[in-house]
């Protein structure tokens, strides 16, 4: 790796993800003990898509959300956006295998500066990628303005549990087996970045308080394995405000 592109490909970065796209999900199902994906279909429910729904999904990755999304709400059609070339073009592959090109459009692009009109989509979700955002309050700001009245935003995120027993073992979990199980098994360094970036998310509450400072009624915050992860289920103030 050049000193150029260890500059460039900063933790969460486009950059960063393209390194390890190829062995993303299946990294992604070892080190959440195969939860990962039951955690995304809650957050699939949780925005009680009506029918033909546009959803957004951002950081949508090698797009296992939006073909969930896909897959459980059938007449429902996804937009789904990632900084990362790299994991995009793993996406579209599984996308086209698929078979859903038709109701899936995966695009480049920043959650920050959303390329869509207001109130033009049904719901949004991101899953594990707030986290990498320089700029969440913008990010949320710019999820609200693109939500129609009515419609929910769903954030799931990995978080690092602070109380109890079973907090203990999940931040042993996160600090010591993660950065070296991904690492591993992914044979590069930016697992270390996972950890510590869950580290530096703010609590459940704190991020719920950002959220509502950026526009957004808070519904739910409900956490999943002993608080190793965190669904944040959200309406935009505009659908409170018009109801």
């Amino acid at each position: 790796m050049t000193a150029e592109h260890q500059t460039t490909a900063r933790g969460g970065s486009g950059l960063m993800f393209d390194a390890i796209a190829e062995r993303y999900d299946f990294v992604n199902r070892v080190l959440s003990l195969g939860m990962d994906q039951s955690w995304r279909r809650r957050a699939v429910r949780a925005l009680e898509l009506p029918d033909n729904a546009t959803v957004l999904d951002l950081a949508t990755g090698t797009g296992d959300l939006a073909i969930l999304i896909a897959r459980m709400a059938p007449t429902a059609n996804v937009i789904g956006i990632d900084p990362s070339s790299g994991m995009l073009q793993v996406g579209r592959t599984k996308v086209e295998q698929q078979h859903l090109k038709d109701r899936i459009d995966l695009r480049e692009g920043d959650a920050q500066f959303l390329d869509l009109p207001d109130q033009s989509v049904n719901a949004v979700t991101i899953a594990f990628g707030i986290r990498n955002v320089p700029d969440r309050p913008k990010a949320l700001r710019e999820m609200a303005r693109v939500t129609k009245p009515g419609g929910r935003i769903a954030v799931l995120e990995l978080s690092e549990p602070k109380d109890g027993a079973m907090g203990a073992l999940a931040r042993f979990y996160v600090r010591g087996i993660v950065p070296r199980v991904g690492g591993t098994l992914s044979g590069k360094r930016e697992y270390r970045y996972l950890q510590e970036s869950i580290a530096r998310f703010p609590p459940p509450e704190e991020f719920a308080g950002i959220m509502r400072n950026s526009g957004l009624t808070v519904l739910q915050v409900t956490p999943l394995m002993f608080g190793a992860a965190i669904l944040f289920v959200a309406t935009p103030e505009h659908s409170t405000a018009q109801g």
